[in-house]
């Protein structure tokens, strides 16, 4: 890693990245190469290893990204003192729109993670797991709150939440004129006809 304007190889590495995610979302990681991710960058091969030591770690850093930010993003809606219905909607809202903005990079993490080593799959499974908890988290506190069924297995619930988003999220994918506000309010709708009491 240079010493020197650390922005800009930032910025090129995040570019790399991209690049990979694209490459390994059009070939799967057994039919890419380092080749063609260099060439989808616009750079000679040999160059390509100032960013990654390896294919292996291009896939690790393309996976990092594809679940990092939504996350992130769960971990500030737990936080946040909305009422449930607004914290699903939230939930559902950030998911979705992760395929939307970062969308190679979520099928390549969702297709490819399991091709990596076990020692580079354990943070990526740190992640996985904390969103869950994430939203288990939320289901809990609205099943204290009366918002949701006493009988209702959080856990359970928690996976289907993400088994819903991580399908439309697929159709996301598929189609960019998909109406994505359309998309979360149909399953937010759905999630709360089947949890809340309300309804």
């Amino acid at each position: 890693m240079p010493s020197t304007d650390d922005d800009k190889y930032q910025h090129q590495r995040v570019a790399a990245i991209r690049a990979a995610a694209s490459v390994f979302a059009d070939k799967g990681f057994h039919g890419a190469t380092t080749k063609d991710i260099a060439t989808r960058l616009g750079i000679k091969q040999g160059s390509l290893y100032y960013y990654f030591d390896s294919k292996v770690e291009a896939l690790h850093e393309v996976c990092m990204l594809g679940i990092r930010e939504y996350a992130g993003r769960m971990a500030s809606i737990v936080d946040s003192s909305q009422p449930f219905a607004a914290k699903l909607m939230a939930s559902v809202t950030s998911h979705l729109s992760c395929y939307r903005e970062n969308n190679e990079a979520l099928k390549v993490y969702n297709d490819e993670r399991l091709y990596l080593p076990e020692e580079k799959r354990t943070r990526l499974k740190e992640l996985g797991s904390g969103y869950r908890q994430s939203l288990e988290e939320i289901l809990l506190d609205a099943q204290k709150s009366g918002d949701v069924r006493h009988s209702l297995n959080c856990r359970m619930a928690a996976q289907s939440v993400i088994g819903l988003c991580n399908a439309w999220g697929h159709l996301i994918v598929r189609d960019p004129d998909l109406d994505l506000f359309g998309v979360v309010q149909h399953c937010t709708d759905l999630l709360l006809s089947g949890l809340t009491n309300n309804h």
